[in-house]
């Protein structure tokens, strides 16, 4: 069995070496028979038999394994393409010849997982009936192949089956049923020694587990931030009414003459104070919070300690600024005047040279426009051009094709001589096999009883080594060790101690370890108290500074307010008229070629009316200042929780 499962893979590896595009099947076998020289001849005539069958009969064995992995084979490996081809070659042409013993082991040196369910799709009479009859006919007559092929096939059909039986029980480890019965074996008791008693082990200590935190109150208290926003909402709402009163009294003075007897602005601030602030310093304290975008969100302890520590340079600068002052250093408005009027005339400057570039874009646009409309003209003329061009090489291409039809049916007619002589050669070669064969089972039967005597041999020897490993598996050993907690080791070494003194001297050490932990737990407390005070100083010096730079902010803004209302007057710049002029004079050349071409302008050339440029203007400066108010009510909240926290 071993010998054949050797001949079958050294067909198998010679079948995935051969490429039919490259290779003739003459020069493979001649190669693999030079290859073959150290074996046996008997090996190499039944080697290089099979290997021929399966190359002469490729087209016939491709039909079945191809059809083979798209049904049954789904999960088959690829590899293992070229054994499903030498089983269906032994099975088709050479079963007869073999004899179903010899096949049967054939088929046990092999995969039998694999080859089972191979001939269980191969020897399946509805396969065998119906396509595989039709595929095959369509390469050789029918007849040939019912008589030669199909009805052999058929009627080994039953002994093949209860081979196929034989190959399942032995993958379910379930063996046939022999003609006599086998002795069956009967267990006996083990002469065993009793085992000695255990001693009871010394009960550990139970450990003392610490004792739990309690769960916090936060736990199942709401949180604070729902309740800060709700007190910044109610800030908002009153600093809103604050300032919508501030506008309106501002209104009043500055249309009409304010009424003798009229109460002045401080007053009003003053009695709108006493009417909102009670309720604000009713609310309890709150922590510094940063606004940005209405979303609160709560300064760290380094965030505080940067910007107290700015506002204090900021204010130590002041100061120096002031001493100088006093000292008799000069004074700079005639220069910061001087300074905002070249601010001016450089913005206007820059305005002009901004409208520039929006005209010069333009105009390069233009010019763009009128170029690809001469690109347009151009396609044009080239498409025509090349539509000739290529109803000339269809005509050329329809003669180049006629004449290869003509040289391709002369191949025909060469190829059909040659076919005539291959059939008289496959003849000769059938003889020889034969030969071959009857060599190769006689060779085949020495070797069975060989390895059936090797087999007998290894399994005496390995039942002698069983019963000596179970002989000294009985050998009784002791396993058990008394181990005494307070016995010293007593290895010479210094400091050596029991395991009880080592334990107590563990717990002391722990002890002291507990007490220096508390100590340092309580200077750090202290540290953190000390810590929070100084922050709380800062916080309160913060919140007077952002008032402070809040309100330059505002009159900063209205500044420039002023400022953009004057440079959003039309400017009187010669090269600005200029590029406007040159701008229409390409738009009315670029509407005069537009007229033959049919073409649409596109939508950034449109001019857009003036009134819809004004309103849109109008709309974007109300957008600004309605975001700029609500940037200056965002810092005043933030800014108030501050003012409170240092009252309070």
């Amino acid at each position: 069995m071993a010998c054949y499962g050797k001949c079958i893979e050294t067909v198998i590896k010679q079948l995935d070496q051969f490429k039919p595009e490259k290779d003739s099947p003459e020069q493979f076998l001649e190669t693999v028979s030079t290859s073959l020289q150290t074996l046996s001849p008997q090996k190499q005539a039944f080697i290089l038999e099979i290997l021929s069958g399966c190359l002469e009969y490729r087209k016939l064995l491709t039909i079945v394994v191809d059809a083979f992995y798209l049904r049954d084979g789904r999960l088959c490996l690829w590899a293992d393409y070229s054994l499903f081809e030498v089983i269906c070659y032994l099975a088709t042409f050479q079963l007869e010849k073999l004899g179903l013993q010899l096949f049967r082991d054939i088929v046990k040196s092999q995969p039998v997982h694999k080859v089972c369910k191979f001939l269980r799709f191969f020897f399946n009479p509805l396969n065998l009936g119906s396509w595989i009859k039709d595929e095959w006919s369509l390469v050789y007559e029918t007849a040939y192949v019912r008589e030669n092929w199909i009805d052999p096939l058929t009627r080994w059909q039953p002994e093949v089956q209860e081979l196929i039986n034989q190959l399942q029980g032995l993958l379910t480890n379930q063996s046939p049923l022999s003609k006599t019965k086998a002795k069956v074996t009967e267990p006996k008791e083990f002469n065993l020694t009793a085992p000695r008693p255990r001693t009871i082990p010394v009960p550990e200590p139970v450990p003392e587990v610490a004792k739990t935190k309690p769960v916090p109150r936060s736990t199942y208290q709401p949180p604070k931030e729902q309740h800060l926003l709700e007190m910044t909402k109610r800030y908002n709402r009153w600093k809103a009414e604050e300032l919508l009163l501030r506008a309106n009294i501002e209104e009043r003075q500055c249309a009409a003459s304010r009424a003798r007897g009229a109460p002045p602005l401080q007053d009003s601030r003053k009695k709108l104070q006493r009417r909102f602030l009670p309720r604000i310093l009713k609310t309890p304290k709150l922590t510094f919070y940063k606004s940005n975008n209405n979303a609160p969100v709560k300064l760290n302890t380094a965030a505080i300690l940067r910007e107290g520590a700015l506002y204090q340079r900021q204010v130590e600068k002041e100061l120096q600024r002031v001493d100088r002052l006093v000292d008799g250093a000069g004074d700079f408005s005639g220069f910061l005047e001087w300074q905002k009027k070249m601010q001016a005339k450089d913005q206007a400057e820059q305005l002009a040279a901004g409208q520039c570039r929006r005209l010069q874009g333009k105009l390069s646009h233009e010019e763009a426009v009128l170029a690809r409309q001469q690109v347009v003209q151009e396609k044009k003329q080239k498409a025509d051009r090349k539509k000739a061009e290529t109803a000339e090489l269809m005509q050329q291409c329809a003669e180049r094709r006629l004449q290869e039809e003509r040289s391709m049916k002369e191949l025909v007619e060469q190829v059909m001589e040659t076919q005539k002589n291959v059939k008289a050669a496959q003849t000769k070669l059938l003889k020889g096999r034969r030969q071959t064969v009857q060599e190769v089972i006689e060779e085949s039967r020495e070797l069975l009883q060989r390895s059936a005597e090797a087999a007998r041999e290894e399994h005496r020897r390995r039942f002698e080594l069983i019963s000596q490993l179970r002989a000294l598996e009985t050998q009784p050993t002791r396993r058990d060790k008394l181990v005494d907690l307070t016995q010293i080791p007593s290895y010479g070494l210094e400091g050596e101690m029991s395991v009880v003194e080592l334990r107590e001297r563990l717990a002391l050490l722990k002890e002291t370890q507990q007490r220096k932990e508390e100590e340092k737990r309580d200077q750090i407390i202290q540290g953190k108290r000390a810590k929070s005070r100084e922050l709380q100083n800062t916080v309160e010096q913060i919140a007077l500074c952002r008032a402070a730079m809040g309100r330059s902010a505002a009159l900063r803004w209205e500044e420039k307010e002023v400022q953009s209302a004057a440079q959003r007057a039309p400017s009187q710049d010669e090269r600005v008229l200029e590029l406007q002029r040159r701008i229409q004079e390409k738009a009315a050349e670029r509407r005069r070629q537009v007229a033959p071409l049919h073409v649409s302008p596109p939508r950034a050339a449109r001019p857009k009316p003036r009134a819809q440029l004004e309103a849109q203007r109008r709309l974007e400066l109300e957008q600004s200042r309605e975001r700029r108010l609500r940037a200056l009510q965002r810092g005043g909240s933030a800014c108030g929780p501050a003012r409170r926290l240092g009252a309070t």
